[in-house]
């Protein structure tokens, strides 16, 4: 595997054999970054569901401020804190050993990714109904095609979905936020009568509310 662009493009990653991890296609990597481009620079991005941490990684390469990175998986945590430190790039990140649903409410980002592999679709909206409780500027979801996601969780509504094989990726905004609209940092547009859009940045504190110290 390796990092496809940005600042240690074509640097190789240290992948585990053997554990129950989905990895992000290269192509489809990279297609997630084309579409995201113009709202990784300077942002908070949040990895959930990590495995290796290629995706948080390539995050940081296009110029992302800070990563984190949360995984239930010993093994794979000491894959991305090898693959941190072997670029340098260990200050800029948290990596949280947890399940998701247990640690994401302690963290906020500008931009979460999530492929909980293998899961069922209660967890995928589990996940998302917390994300929608103080939404960042988007949620990417990756799944398998033939598994479609609803089109709303809470106050995220689903704005594109791409194909690409077996896999898609469904972007989710707050409501009423058009596709791209907004950049790092940016308030999140509220929904009338939900509490679930307060209208705080996404990025405020960039990266940890409350919760352990970094993992190193």
């Amino acid at each position: 595997m390796r990092i496809i662009g940005g600042e240690f493009r074509s640097r190789r990653l240290k992948t585990l054999r053997g554990l129950d991890v989905r990895p992000t296609p290269d192509r489809l990597r990279e297609t997630l970054f084309d579409i995201l481009a113009g709202e990784i620079e300077g942002a908070v991005f949040l990895d959930a569901y990590a495995g290796t941490g290629a995706v948080g990684i390539e995050a940081l390469s296009r110029g992302a401020a800070r990563a984190i990175f949360i995984e239930a998986s010993a093994a794979a945590i000491r894959a991305i804190n090898a693959n941190l430190a072997a670029l340098g790039l260990a200050e800029r990140a948290e990596v949280v050993h947890g399940l998701v649903e247990k640690r994401l409410a302690q963290y906020r980002a500008d931009v979460v990714f999530m492929d909980p592999p293998y899961a069922p679709e209660r967890e995928y909206r589990l996940v998302l109904e917390l994300l929608a409780e103080h939404p960042p500027t988007v949620v990417v979801v990756q799944h398998e095609w033939r598994r479609p996601l609803a089109a709303q969780y809470g106050c995220l509504e689903r704005v594109r979905v791409v194909r690409q094989g077996g896999n898609a990726l469904s972007f989710f905004r707050p409501k009423g936020v058009a596709d791209g609209a907004q950049g790092p940092g940016s308030p999140s547009r509220t929904c009338t009568g939900s509490r679930a859009c307060s209208g705080e940045p996404a990025g405020a504190g960039k990266g940890l509310v409350s919760g352990p110290k970094p993992t190193r």
